[in-house]
């Protein structure tokens, strides 16, 4: 078995990228769970490997050597079953470690298969999963596709490392951006707010920390080319680009784009917002089902009526 120990541990290296040091003590810690077993009078043995050449020693706690353990069948399939363990347990460390750093970030893999409804995706070392209520309607997938997601959450869960995937997530879009946008990572352009309905549309808000630079402008690219390769990435969703401003009345009269609105009339005290447009502005400031007044209402943190100017009762609300 010494002679195995180097070849083992540099074969487990190379093949799952888990470090030397954390398989040599799996290796120690499983070897001393079995000598313990075998020989229950020597329950303050110690076992150590030797880094250079593989060897096993034994020792008590006190430091004084003994010979090494006689492993027994039994002792010897323990000892088998506790390394496996701890390699698992060592390569879900690995694992856990790489993907919380991307955690909340934007990861690329291909999809696997569906299992019990829920998307699983491979992401290289683990497998991702989308579960149905982070999946958007409208998207279908086969084996072999190239998908796209936000690393909503990473989670240890026995051995496995699980990581929950997301394409409904507002944050989804907000990375899209910093990946289309360098502004928004140099932190010339400020993302204020995202809301979305996932498949149908996203309000985003945002401002530039330098006058020189336009925000909205900026997020379309030349000819359109930014904001145009996100939405393709999203399957057509709609997506309005809102100048943010400090003043309310500015604030929601673009949100409301792209329909025009003739004056705002706020309740402060209660952040409600009436807003009156005329009649055939109302279908653009509604939108279909509501969407348009709905999404504004969230994106402004507005309670927002809208009224026609022929009509003094309000049509909706949001």
């Amino acid at each position: 078995m010494q002679g195995e120990v180097l070849r083992i541990v540099e074969a487990i290296h190379r093949d799952r990228a888990i470090d030397k040091e954390l398989i040599f003590q799996g290796i120690e810690s499983a070897l001393q769970s079995a000598a313990k077993k075998k020989y229950r009078d020597d329950s303050d043995l110690v076992i150590t490997i030797n880094r250079e050449n593989g060897q096993i020693h034994a020792s008590t706690e006190d430091g004084e050597e003994v010979a090494p353990p006689d492993f027994g069948r039994i002792a010897a399939q323990t000892a088998k079953q506790l390394i496996i363990q701890k390699i698992r347990e060592a390569e879900r460390d690995v694992i856990f470690t790489d993907f919380i750093q991307k955690k909340k970030s934007i990861v690329t893999g291909s999809v696997h298969r569906y299992e019990n409804h829920n998307l699983i995706v491979n992401l290289g070392k683990s497998e991702g999963i989308l579960p149905p209520h982070e999946q958007v309607e409208s998207e279908h997938y086969h084996p072999g596709d190239r998908v796209r997601a936000y690393l909503l959450d990473v989670k240890k869960v026995a051995h496995r490392v699980k990581l929950i995937l997301s394409r409904t997530h507002p944050n989804f879009i907000r990375k899209l951006f910093e990946l289309e946008v360098p502004e928004i990572v140099q932190g010339i352009i400020e993302v204020n707010n995202v809301v979305r309905e996932a498949g149908y549309r996203t309000k985003i808000a945002v401002h530039s920390k330098d006058e020189k630079v336009d925000c909205v402008g900026a997020c379309v690219g030349v000819q359109g080319r930014r904001i145009k390769n996100i939405i393709d990435e999203l399957g057509g969703e709609k997506i309005d680009i809102i100048r943010w401003d400090d003043d309310p009345e500015i604030f929601i009269a673009n949100a409301l784009k792209p329909a025009g609105v003739s004056h705002i009339v706020l309740e402060e005290d209660k952040r409600k917002a009436k807003v009156f447009v005329e009649e055939s502005q109302q279908p653009l400031a509604i939108g279909k089902e509501g969407q348009n007044v709905r999404l504004a209402a969230k994106l402004c943190k507005w309670d927002i009526d809208i009224i026609s100017k022929s009509h003094s009762q309000p049509k909706t609300d949001a």
